[in-house]
């Protein structure tokens, strides 16, 4: 494992930034076929590591040029035992993936990190099923059992947290947190929600929190927001009830519109870059807690951008 939850940049006020939409910017705007929207397929040649490489060094030159944190996801959202398998690997297959995605942020580190720019290793954990729709609920101690041989995989790395990302009920997230605290990892729990706040189970962001918490003695080091645009989730951060200081990070989709029009458009929708990193940024100022600023899908390197101006000039 590498740095610690204690040294972790993002919980010692150090504001960071994200990627992007890391699989909607590969696959509409470098135009590569990734199988299942899997990213980590992208290492199974030189050319795919090198691509994946210089997409990393777009943020790491991005944060060192505005001295922020960087916070880099590892491809491997979908590097699962069930979307593996409609690939074609094999859990050995998924072990080395997994590691070598690591060691492709590692070197990125090397290169770029420093004292104003930290890079933390996320390890990068997606839902068993779909993303936006949580159909095949699993039980808490089946989510636990299911994502810890990933988890397991990151342990042995120099990965310094976790990240689950695009979750979208709560079992699986109090599963996920379980199988972190076994493994001595700091984890990061990001929900997705719909246009009104909440999540796809009805629960509110706030019950989701509680929940997870209640079940894990507050085990996630930090909660985040991730597939959804700012304007889905910007009412939840007006009352600042004191809930709200666990959710630190927010990754943002461009596109306005709800999951199941994402679903059914065939067309990138990039919104606007310069309205979406004001949008973050607003949510920044009035919230003081939030360390962690990104994108989702739609996203890409001028996104991210206008956050950093939008920081700069705050």
């Amino acid at each position: 494992m590498g740095i610690t939850k204690q040294q972790l940049p993002q919980l010692a006020d150090k504001i960071c930034i994200t990627d992007g939409g890391m699989e909607t910017d590969l696959v509409f705007h470098h135009q590569l076929d990734l199988p299942e929207f899997a990213a980590y397929d992208l290492l199974r040649h030189q050319q795919g590591y090198e691509t994946l490489s210089d997409y990393y060094k777009t943020y790491a030159e991005l944060a060192q040029r505005y001295r922020l944190g960087l916070i880099l996801e590892t491809v491997t959202w979908r590097a699962n035992a069930d979307w593996g398998a409609k690939i074609g690997d094999s859990p050995q297959d998924l072990e080395r993936f997994n590691l070598q995605s690591v060691k492709l942020i590692e070197d990125i580190r090397e290169e770029y990190g420093d004292g104003d720019t930290p890079i933390v290793i996320s390890g990068c954990l997606g839902p068993r099923g779909d993303g936006y729709t949580p159909s095949q609920k699993m039980t808490v101690l089946q989510a636990q059992d299911y994502h810890s041989t990933q988890i397991a995989t990151f342990a042995k790395s120099n990965a310094d947290m976790i990240a689950a990302l695009t979750l979208n009920y709560v079992e699986e997230a109090i599963g996920i947190s379980l199988a972190a605290q076994e493994y001595g990892l700091p984890v990061c729990i990001s929900f997705t929600v719909e246009t009104d706040g909440k999540l796809p189970t009805g629960d509110t962001l706030e019950q989701a929190i509680h929940a997870v918490d209640l079940a894990t003695n507050h085990g996630p080091a930090y909660y985040m927001i991730n597939c959804a645009h700012p304007t889905h989730f910007s009412h939840l951060f007006i009352t600042q009830d004191s809930w709200l200081n666990r959710v630190k990070g927010l990754r943002g989709n461009a596109s306005c519109l709800s999951h199941a029009e994402l679903n059914e458009s065939e067309a990138l929708d990039e919104g606007n870059p310069t309205q979406f990193g004001a949008e973050l940024t607003d949510l920044k100022s009035i919230s003081p807690h939030l360390t962690v600023l990104g994108g989702c899908c739609g996203t890409d390197y001028r996104h991210i951008e206008q956050i950093c101006k939008n920081l700069t000039y705050a």
